[in-house]
């Protein structure tokens, strides 16, 4: 008889442990609270336009393409991916825009133009990137960090020597480049990591080799394609999804988890993986007995941003804008101080759009647009309709001055999203990636004191963002299988 296996959570994490689980001989059972499933990868639908709800950039597409080979299929059987070129635009001023190209030679020449002699250096600094990009992949991501030993190898410990783990990327891109919009340029990915740039090691450098020579991409018919693919993989190795099913609690006897009470109903399992956000499912599914940290560990533990995010339709087309668009027309410093250092509402924020439609006709009417306006936020900070509409206006006032058209009168259809995924503080990216968050210092993704109850997602490792969340399920679930096989 196969054993039970019960997965909670639905998003990007939930659906990987769970596929590779039920394609080991796992009876596999999905648990979502929600009426969709994808987690944060959800898609609105409104008066003819279409938004993804979450995550936005597709990088890293080695991750995906590995993935669906593990299930015997590929992203180019899945959905249709494209390269975006200009990868986006990052707007400095007005009539200061970098339109960073998905070419290589032109972004040395980008470079080249603003810091001359630079391209060398960029060049020098790549060929380090890419060296932590593949050290990382090879060996370092898809430990399940559980113990230190995992490390304890002479080439690992070899590689770890060269992967700047000590500085931060600030200072290390600031021996390379002394242009401070270049500086920008290259600081920029590590935001999705969730810590200033002087608090985050260099080693994350990877993720410039990721922006830069790996590419931005998109999935015609947006993110939520990847959600559908990862389903029709999940359903063909056997997986039960169930959405709308709230657990309350994970019931544990005898130190092992044996069922979990979803929607009043009782459930069993021989493992299961807590894949919904970590700290959620510890202090509210858990007895106090049974759980890896109290409140006052999370309490210290450094959380990204959270974020103000507006879902506007418009009956006009857009001038200027590429599907991706950063706006650093304001003090980087400042803004960062206010997220993590004295967290409130910025004065001057820097924001974010993307403009799918600029590539994707199906994702809004003929001759309109669907914009996605984000500002990044410090968590739990005071949150009302009056302050949401105090950086609407803020962010579409200098939308229309930096890209000099008229925009706000044109909005026919605006939704502002505030959702509760159970994440703690309200944070959007999960832990922020600093040097005492990482790999085994990050919140185990075992629980001690039960012993067939494990976690995945992106408050464990190994880290936030899409592919790490899909990486943290597979590695959650080759951990089962390894311990209890079928």
């Amino acid at each position: 008889m196969k054993k039970k296996a019960i997965v909670i959570g639905a998003g990007f994490a939930g659906l990987s442990a769970a596929t590779k689980l039920a394609k080991e001989g796992f009876d596999v059972t999905l648990l979502e609270k929600n009426k969709e499933v994808g987690g944060r990868a959800r898609k609105l639908e409104i008066e003819g336009f279409t938004f993804d709800m979450g995550p936005s950039w597709y990088w890293m597409p080695d991750v995906f393409e590995n993935y669906f080979k593990e299930f015997g299929t590929s992203v180019q059987e899945q959905y249709k991916l494209i390269r975006l070129d200009p990868s986006y635009s990052v707007f400095f001023g007005k009539d200061d825009v970098f339109r960073v190209p998905a070419n290589l030679n032109e972004f040395y020449q980008l470079f080249e133009k603003h810091e001359p002699g630079s391209s060398i250096q960029l060049k020098i600094f790549l060929a380090d990137a890419e060296f932590k990009y593949d050290i990382s992949m090879s060996e370092f991501v898809h430990k399940p960090s559980l113990s230190v030993l995992e490390f304890m190898d002479f080439r690992i410990l070899k590689a770890a020597l060269k992967m700047d783990l000590f500085k931060s990327i600030s200072k290390y891109i600031r021996t390379h480049f002394k242009n401070e919009k270049l500086i920008q340029l290259l600081e920029f990915p590590v935001l999705f990591l969730g810590a200033k740039p002087n608090e985050t090691p260099a080693l994350y450098s990877m993720m410039n080799y990721a922006d830069i020579v790996l590419g931005t991409w998109y999935p015609m018919g947006g993110m939520v394609k990847i959600v559908d693919a990862m389903v029709d993989v999940a359903k063909k190795q056997g997986v039960k999804i169930e959405a709308g099913q709230t657990v309350e609690k994970i019931n544990i006897v005898n130190n092992k988890a044996v069922s979990v009470i979803s929607n009043g109903k009782v459930l069993l399992a021989d493992v299961i993986i807590g894949a919904a956000d970590y700290h959620h499912i510890e202090q509210n599914l858990l007895e106090e007995q049974y759980r890896n940290y109290n409140e006052k560990y999370w309490k210290t533990r450094k959380m990204a941003p959270s974020c103000l995010m507006y879902y506007i339709g418009l009956n006009k087309k857009l001038a200027g804008l590429e599907h991706h668009n950063l706006f650093f027309d304001a003090p980087f410093d400042l803004h960062a101080e206010e997220i993590y250092d004295r967290p409130q509402w910025p004065k001057d924020p820097l924001f974010y759009s993307t403009c799918a439609s600029k590539t994707d006709s199906s994702v809004a009417p003929e001759g309109k647009e669907n914009l996605v306006l984000l500002i990044p936020i410090a968590v739990d900070i005071e949150d009302t309709e009056v302050i949401r509409e105090k950086y609407f206006n803020i962010m579409m006032d200098r939308l229309e001055y930096l890209t000099g058209q008229e925009i706000k009168k044109h909005v026919i259809a605006i939704n502002d999203f505030k959702k509760d995924y159970n994440s703690f503080g309200g944070n959007a990216y999960g832990l922020a990636n600093t040097l005492r968050q990482t790999a085994i210092l990050k919140p185990s993704l075992k629980n001690k004191k039960v012993d067939n109850l494990y976690y995945a997602g992106q408050l464990t490792v190994p880290g936030p963002g899409v592919p790490p969340s899909i990486i943290s399920g597979l590695i959650a679930a080759r951990e089962i299988v390894k311990k209890f096989g079928n």
